[in-house]
């Protein structure tokens, strides 16, 4: 049975909190170029469909960002914490693991647009890696 505690999260100084309710996606490691120029290094984020995902504080700190043609991201205001990604026409919307508050339940389950990685790290896990974006079904 899937985890369907709610999981609340946060930005770095407080200023926006949210929740996520109902099933959730594992989380995806990101490596590509604009993840790693934006978060300082990979990014790692769950998936949640929009009835399952509310701001309970702080919406107006909420800023969105145009990080391509086809997605956004979206940060706090004040202290600049990467919160979520947002790609348009879906239904969902992409959480950034780091700004979940307490255990999570989730785990790490691909590493996409390994092409693009950093040289000074490696990618040491036990799950599979992906040159480019390859989700499954």
């Amino acid at each position: 049975m899937p985890d369907q505690r709610v999981l609340k999260g946060s930005c770095a100084c407080g200023m926006i909190h949210y929740e996520i309710t109902g099933e959730r996606r594992d989380v995806v490691a990101c490596h590509c170029v604009s993840c790693r120029k934006q978060s300082g290094h990979y990014a790692a984020a769950t998936l949640v469909p929009h009835d399952g995902f509310k701001i309970t504080k702080g919406k107006a700190a909420l800023k969105w960002w145009d990080a391509t043609p086809e997605a956004k991201r979206g940060f706090c205001r004040d202290c600049g914490s990467l919160l979520f990604w947002q790609k348009s026409g879906r239904d969902n919307i992409s959480v950034f693991a780091g700004s979940l508050d307490g255990d999570t339940g989730l785990n790490v389950v691909r590493h996409i647009f390994a092409g693009e990685k950093g040289d000074y790290y490696n990618i040491i896990d036990d799950v599979p890696v992906l040159r480019e974006y390859e989700m499954p079904g």
